[in-house]
């Protein structure tokens, strides 16, 4: 494939506070630790510390978490080095997609896996190992079950509820996965063989990335919960997070910037089997939203102390419980994923808990071969094919008109001779000269309405081009969504096998461009 990169704020698909995060920019100083630089991550290796006791439960439950899947020697070594004190992790995270969901649930490890790679080079009394944290506590279904295959949606319909990793893989999906000849076995396999659903997805992203030696961790368990349990405590007790978090997003407003997430007075959930719903304090005692469950505060810390597994942290309490369970140094994220983990540090700070480095993950468009042809006919830059259509349309037609359709000089033509009239007019009688420029105004209007007119009619000389142009933002952005937000990998890997293997190769994760990657025409 050939590559070229296209600067993030050249595309429009950013917010001001990401870009302003890339450009490095001193409103956004206060937000972060250390910028994401190659260099910047000696500090970053240098400063964490992590709990030896941590550590050997971390390991402990990977072991057990890989038990009975197929035997990747590089996992193998990786989940042994988890307990030296001298290793490290970059972490990715996401949701438990059917069939891995959007295409950039591949950039987002790939991206992981490279950084390990390059740090590891870089720092080689360091072991980096890659991370990919599976959101098997979600219980956001609807976002979730389904995936786009060669402009079709398949989805998965089921009355479960709660955290989406105990989801049992039941008729329906199986009955879907007979309707699906198209997908490789290794994700029936996984589908047909597996427990729950969180299982499932470790399977297959085990297939694809093992090799690699990416670690899968599911962090809905009691055992690592246990290890969090004074900060669940905490949140329970005394709604720190709430207060912190609303001082950080009231800094962010005065800096010109908009909040991602709002914090609850409690940031966690109960959990258990179908259930997953917020616990909130009301007159004096915990209630669990739409149950009867209820506590005092000393059956709450019993409850805790006894069965720390069933508190589940939300989106605000999420990445602190990440970096206490890991010896993390990175953490991955798309664009609004990053905006928001600034929105934590305050809450780090007081847990004191280190804040790791918040990168992008690489951003990707994939020109295929059919879109290929077209662009390079139509001699699309990389840049192009981000500009709306009607800009792309306009620009075209303009530029291969065999006349002006501007009609600039006719229009300099109007305001010189309307200029002239107005100037000797004015000399005479100043309500001439208004007059006079009125009309120029009102010329020009008409010039303008004829110029779209040539330009409407030039544009049905160009109709080929022009509906080219149509298909190439539909294929790159289709439903006007970049295509790594709605397509699956299955359209690009089942057509090439190292698919993969190619993102690995040509992605670098500490270029935070957005890459445009064009198949070759052979």
């Amino acid at each position: 494939m050939k590559k070229s990169t296209v600067e993030p704020a050249c595309t429009g698909l950013f917010s001001p506070l990401f870009l302003d995060y890339l450009d490095q920019k001193e409103a956004t100083a206060s937000l972060y630790t250390v910028y994401p630089s190659l260099e910047n991550f000696r500090q970053l290796l240098d400063r964490r510390k992590f709990d030896s006791k941590n550590r050997a439960v971390l390991v402990d439950v990977l072991a057990e978490q890989y038990r009975g899947l197929e035997s990747r020697e590089a996992v193998n070594e990786n989940i042994e080095l988890l307990a030296k004190e001298n290793t490290f992790t970059v972490t990715t995270g996401h949701q438990l997609n059917l069939m891995t969901g959007p295409l950039y649930f591949i950039y987002k490890i790939v991206s992981t896996i490279n950084l390990a790679n390059k740090l590891r080079h870089e720092y080689p009394d360091r072991n980096i190992v890659p991370v990919y944290w599976m959101a098997s506590e979600d219980h956001d279904f609807e976002e979730i079950n389904h995936f786009v295959f060669d402009g079709k949606k398949y989805t998965w319909e089921t009355d479960q509820k709660g955290a989406v990793g105990e989801f049992e893989l039941d008729k329906n999906l199986q009955d879907l996965l007979a309707k699906m000849p198209f997908v490789p076995d290794f994700f029936t396999d996984a589908y047909r063989d597996s427990a729950n659903l969180a299982e499932a997805v470790r399977k297959y992203v085990h297939y694809l990335f093992g090799e690699e030696g990416l670690v899968v961790v599911d962090a809905n368990n009691p055992l690592l919960k246990a290890l969090f349990a004074p900060i669940i405590k905490d949140d329970l007790l005394h709604q720190r997070a709430n207060t912190l978090v609303q001082e950080q997003n009231n800094k962010l407003e005065k800096l010109g910037y908009k909040p991602q997430i709002f914090p609850r007075e409690i940031n966690f959930f109960y959990l258990t089997k179908g259930l997953r719903e917020r616990i909130v304090y009301q007159e004096g005692s915990y209630h669990v939203m739409n149950t009867d469950i209820t506590w005092t505060e000393e059956e709450l810390m019993e409850e805790l102390n006894h069965f720390p597994g069933r508190f589940s942290p939300n989106v605000v309490m999420r990445p602190l419980y990440q970096e206490f369970i890991l010896p993390n140094v990175a953490y991955l994220g798309g664009p609004a994923e990053v905006v928001y983990w600034f929105q934590l540090t305050l809450i780090f700070d007081h847990y004191e808990v280190d804040y790791p480095a918040v990168m992008p993950r690489n951003f990707v468009v994939i020109v295929p071969k059919v879109l290929h042809r077209k662009v390079k006919k139509l001699e699309l830059a990389a840049a192009d094919i981000f500009k709306p259509i009607d800009q792309l349309r306009i620009t075209y037609t303009l530029d291969h008109a065999e006349a002006d359709l501007s009609l600039d000089e006719e229009r300099k033509v109007w305001e010189n001779l309307l200029d002239q009239i107005a100037s000797k007019a004015t000399k005479r009688d100043p309500t001439i000269g208004s007059s006079a420029n009125a009309s120029k105004v009102r010329g020009l209007k008409i010039l303008d309405q004829l110029a779209r007119k040539l330009r409407k009619a030039e544009e049905i000389k160009h109709s080929t081009a022009i509906r080219q142009l149509r298909d190439i933002k539909e294929g790159l952005f289709p439903g006007g969504v970049p295509q790594e937000r709605k397509l699956n990998f299955l359209n690009f890997y089942l057509e090439n096998p190292n698919f993969i293997q190619e993102l690995l190769r040509q992605l670098d994760p500490l270029d935070f461009n957005v890459v445009v990657l064009e198949a070759d025409e052979n």
